[in-house]
């Protein structure tokens, strides 16, 4: 274990904490079990190690990898209770989902050491998890999305602008600093390289490509004990839908074109899903928060879009995926029969800087919006694209959303 501690604490030496993401603050640290899950890329590790550093309890936690070559020849419930008797308190384990059986064993440590606390991080696909020790009863889940539009210009330019609720920012509320900042400008370099919090480092795209590929050739598998045909396919399927989003799933014809049998394809798509490689727009059920087939299949985020596919993204798709990326993560969005999207009860019509108002023409007054590109400010129920990149996280409902942000001269 003395090799394991002197690895986390060259980790928190390094640990850079100038800005701290809003999940930080949302998160009960107090619970005994914590998981944080969200796709490869989004800064699960870094929050950890912020949060170790940030709180001032280094003396009594270990962060660890669940992958390490320790645990070739060493258990978690072993470490956990060598930790513990010898004073640790708080105990961190990254990239779980590399561990098998790791839901048993995290059980275990919870029943056998009531006075330790374990947060653990994971592939988001980990939602699917069967078969394994139940936790739901235990643990406290939380998500980790990629950045969002607020997120990046505060990063980027060492601001702490506020986020707004769904209400004032149809009402045209967001406030920005115009006087020294374009927010076109800005969204224009989010929406290429701008999702994931590693953007100010080198060799962007390739990062996002490689987290595709490790995504569906290492933790895809894994999860769902794949073979090595299973995984092509998966490989192969990833890249059609890449080159056809928004795409309008006919099951059957792609089956047949990928030699995927039928009733294979749609546990993929939710393998993909889970993921968080794409992200699937559903009808909703007449009056009900109930979705039922799929409408649209997108990619999840729009620099997917330019890592896969630079030549052939289409603005109008990248469009409608930043929209429904930013607000699935916090509202029930659903298809519309006249428009693009349904929010709670409300319809977006999304599109650029000419698009009209005659599909929402039917919609009953102050409850149908243009969302527009390429302009900056709102103008009655026409609200700029890139505000809605500024809207409120629900997952402390009612409360304010700022990240903790330290500006370093």
């Amino acid at each position: 274990m003395e090799e394991l501690l002197l690895s986390f604490r060259d980790l928190i030496d390094r640990v850079d904490t100038r800005f701290v993401r809003y999940l930080h603050n949302e998160i009960d640290w107090n619970s005994r079990l914590i998981a944080i899950l969200g796709t490869r890329g989004v800064g699960k590790t870094t929050l950890l190690l912020q949060h170790i550093k940030l709180t001032d309890v280094i003396p009594s936690s270990l962060y660890v990898t669940a992958d390490d070559l320790f645990f070739s020849r060493n258990t978690l419930v072993g470490l956990a209770q060598q930790f513990y008797q010898q004073g640790g308190k708080y105990l961190y384990i990254d990239e779980i989902h590399k561990y098998k059986g790791w839901s048993q064993e995290i059980k275990n440590i919870y029943d056998k050491f009531p006075e330790l606390h374990v947060v653990y991080t994971g592939s988001s696909i980990l939602d699917l998890e069967k078969g394994g020790a139940d936790l739901s009863r235990r643990k406290i889940e939380y998500k980790l999305p990629g950045l969002s539009f607020r997120e990046y210009v505060n990063i980027s330019q060492g601001l702490n602008l506020p986020a707004y609720s769904l209400e004032d920012i149809l009402a045209g509320k967001v406030q920005f600093p115009y006087k020294d900042l374009r927010p076109l400008q800005l969204f224009s370099q989010y929406l290429h390289e701008g999702y994931f919090p590693f953007f100010q480092e080198d060799h962007y795209n390739l990062r996002l490509q490689g987290i595709i590929k490790q995504t569906i050739e290492v933790d895809i598998p894994v999860f769902a004990e794949m073979e090595i045909a299973s995984v092509q396919k998966l490989r192969k399927l990833m890249y059609v839908l890449s080159q056809s989003v928004p795409f309008k799933p006919n099951y059957s014809k792609l089956a047949a074109d990928l030699d995927i049998r039928r009733n294979t394809l749609p546990q993929y798509m939710l393998y993909l899903e889970k993921a968080g490689l794409i992200s699937t727009l559903r009808e909703k059920v007449a009056g009900m928060k109930i979705l039922e087939k799929v409408e649209k299949i997108y990619l999840q985020n729009p620099n997917f879009a330019y890592a896969l596919s630079p030549n052939n993204a289409d603005i109008g798709n990248i469009r409608e995926t930043i929209f429904f990326a930013w607000l699935q993560e916090r509202y029930f969005i659903s298809s519309s029969k006249v428009a693009d999207f349904e929010v709670e009860e409300y319809v977006f019509e999304v599109g650029g800087r000419k698009k009209g108002q005659a599909q929402i023409a039917s919609v009953p007054q102050g409850k149908g919006f243009i969302v527009k590109d390429d302009v900056e400010r709102a103008i009655g129920n026409i609200i700029p694209l890139w505000m809605f990149g500024f809207v409120l996280h629900l997952i402390g409902k009612g409360t304010t959303c700022n990240d903790t942000i330290f500006v370093i001269p």
